[in-house]
Parts: C-alpha cells; structure tokens; sequence
C-alpha cells in the first residue's frame, strides 16, 4: 500500500486558507514579530525573523545563535513569497508534485530565490495579501511549522481561533 506524503500542497493552501487574518497593519506587524521572538526566546532557537508588509521590513531580530546566512535565507524566501504570495514550502512541495523544477518553471535563480520552508504569506480578509513572516535557522519543515504556530498563536490573541 502507498503511504500518502505528509505534506501536500493541497494541505498547505488549506492552512493558508485558514491562517487568515482579519486585518494587518503596522502594529500588528511589530506584534507578530513580537510573539515569534518570544517563542524563539523561550525556546533558546538559533533563529532570524523577520516580518514584511508590502517591501517594507517592519520587523527583524536575530536570536542567539542565528548567523549572517540565515539573513541570506530570509532574503531569498522573502523574494518567492512576494512573488507568488504562497508559503514557500507549498511552492517547493507543488513543484515536486507536478514534477517541474520550480526555478526553471520560473526562470529564476537558487541563488535569489528559496523555494526552502520559513516564508509565510500574510493574508487578510479585506486587502488579500499584504506581507509575509519568516524565519530561517531550522531545518526548513520546522521553520515551516514554526511560522504556522506563530500566526496562529496571533489569530488566538486577536480572538480569532477559538
């Protein structure tokens, strides 16, 4: 019997659809920042965060242990998401679902664009998309999951999971 993956994009654009967010804008931004780093904090993670609205960085921070590539990875993940404005591990699993070679498809390089977990899109109700979160400093899944644990750790404070 074939084992169904794990991870499909099917899944991933699900939990985008219910990571959305009722509005975003500056402070909310510097809020989001501000519970991932508290996690990664607590967590002791070797992380760099970092949150977009449009091309503008409203929020970054280097945790222990995070170096000058994880900067780098930001960067590239940064470019995908605002692109496609998708999670960049949807990208990626997308791409190898259909067999393609994500770079090639869109002609761009590894070396500017990171089709690596971490890059989340910001999207809103009533604007659509409007930034992204991400982090680098994990193996990609786990940048991934922890970006999902902190957008919905933000939609719980703003009451709205229940």
């Amino acid at each position: 019997m074939k084992k169904e993956p794990l991870i499909t994009s099917l899944k991933l654009l699900t939990e985008e659809k219910n990571l959305v967010l009722r509005s975003f804008d500056l402070g909310d931004a510097l809020h989001l920042g501000a519970i991932a780093q508290s996690i990664g904090t607590a967590r002791n993670l070797p992380i760099a965060i970092q949150v977009r609205i449009e091309d503008l960085i409203i929020f970054h921070a280097s945790l222990v242990g995070s170096s000058s590539d994880n900067w780098s990875w930001i960067v590239r993940k940064a470019r995908v998401v605002m692109l496609k404005q998708h999670s960049t591990l949807y990208e990626r699993v997308s791409a190898e679902e259909r067999g393609v070679d994500w770079h090639k498809e869109n002609n761009l390089l590894d070396e500017t664009h990171a089709i690596h977990g971490g890059g989340l899109p910001l999207i809103t109700k009533d604007k659509g998309f409007v930034g992204a979160l991400l982090i680098s400093g994990l193996p990609q899944v786990e940048d991934h999951l922890l970006g999902v644990e902190v957008l919905t750790e933000f939609l719980a404070r703003e009451g709205e999971l229940l």
